[in-house]
């Protein structure tokens, strides 16, 4: 990364007062998590089908072969090991200036309020927290991980679902409300480690009328066109280094 990029994003640093951040898998891949689309092939091969990772993660998957689904998502989306990373902790220290007013992160391993952040909407949900899908208790991520193969709630004997949006779910409308909220009033907005591609939150970003917009992301987006500063560098290194010349 240049020594000009950091400098300039610096200084939008400095005249922000309601940043928002919105951000995707590439905020996280510092801290060791993969892209789920990543899975192997164990379960086409098991069922003699091609399953694409989006239909493994799918509702009809986890209604059909909840087994398999467990499986799955204990050893891809689970990350008890992962820590926050520059990303992370530098967005905490911009909320904790007054200069960051929301995280809106398509993430669900919860590394932003591990790091310190407050107001995080989480459009996907988060694999720390799971319900049991009959009586609503809520249960911690340990209990999926122990619970083979298919987790049942203590009380009543229910499935017990890990609280992240499948796909063919809707996302939560309060969530919603406040990610939309936000970045409308938000004086400057970052994209960073995502290539807006997952609808419908990419489309969040139309909402965005402030002073200045940054792309912080390794390969092209639809956003890039009309940013002020587009940066092309891994995403923790960069907000590091920005935020420690504030």
């Amino acid at each position: 990364m240049s020594r000009e990029e950091i400098s300039r994003l610096t200084e939008i640093l400095r005249d922000s007062h309601r940043l928002v951040f919105f951000g995707g898998a590439g905020a996280s891949t510092e801290s060791g998590i993969p892209d789920f689309r990543s899975a192997d092939g164990l379960y086409s091969e098991k069922y003699k089908a091609t399953f694409s990772p989006e239909e493994l993660v799918s509702h009809t998957f986890y209604e059909r072969y909840p087994e398999e689904f467990f499986s799955f998502y204990r050893e891809k989306l689970i990350n008890r090991e992962a820590k926050p990373n520059g990303a992370h902790i530098a967005l905490a220290k911009l909320e904790e200036m007054g200069r960051l007013s929301a995280v809106v992160t398509q993430n669900i391993d919860g590394l932003h309020q591990m790091a310190g952040s407050k107001r995080v909407y989480e459009l996907h949900g988060s694999t720390l927290r799971n319900y049991c899908e009959a009586c609503g208790t809520f249960y911690d991520v340990d209990y999926i991980l122990s619970r083979q193969p298919i987790p049942h709630c203590e009380k009543c004997g229910g499935r017990v679902k890990p609280d992240v949006v499948l796909y063919e779910e809707s996302l939560d409308g309060d969530v919603i409300e406040g990610a939309v909220d936000a970045i409308t009033e938000a004086d400057t907005l970052i994209i960073g480690g995502t290539s807006l591609v997952v609808q419908p939150a990419a489309s969040f970003i139309r909402y965005f009328r402030g002073r200045h917009l940054v792309v912080i992301n390794m390969t092209a987006t639809s956003a890039d066109r009309g940013a002020e500063l587009v940066i092309r560098q891994p995403i923790g290194a960069v907000l590091s280094a920005a935020v420690e010349g504030i």
